[in-house]
């Protein structure tokens, strides 16, 4: 028995001769939608009162009254980019300050370290 082996070791299982015994996978996609009611149709869903289907991988709106808020999503897409502007000055700003911060304690650590040496040095003379 091997020490650092793998002790379990299944048997591998023979392939299978027939990958279906269904005669569905010989039909053409057509066929097999209409036999076997496959047609879903597009997906839809409503959301606060508003109707809308997935269409070329988009959510589109199934009646026109969606320009009320076509213009609250431009708004909200406008003010998303104003907060964004806003996140990144404000990033900007806090790295800054914490640059300054470690300027100054790497000064005031320079400073004591010099105030140290200065009372050793006086100690020495007295």
């Amino acid at each position: 028995m091997p020490l650092f082996g793998n002790s379990f070791s299944p048997k591998k299982t023979p392939p299978r001769k027939w990958a279906s015994l269904s005669n569905l996978h010989l039909l053409d996609r057509s066929t097999r939608e209409i036999e076997l009611g496959l047609e879903y149709g597009t997906p839809t869903m409503n959301l606060a009162g508003q109707s809308l289907k997935f269409e070329n991988g988009q959510w589109v709106s199934e009646s026109g009254s969606f320009l009320g808020g076509h213009r609250e999503l431009q708004r909200l897409r406008k003010r998303n980019q104003q907060l964004e502007e806003e996140n990144n000055l404000l990033r900007l700003k806090v790295d800054i300050l914490l640059d300054m911060l470690s300027e100054t304690t790497a000064e005031s650590h320079l400073m004591e370290k010099e105030l140290e040496e200065l009372k050793q040095h006086s100690r020495k003379k007295k």
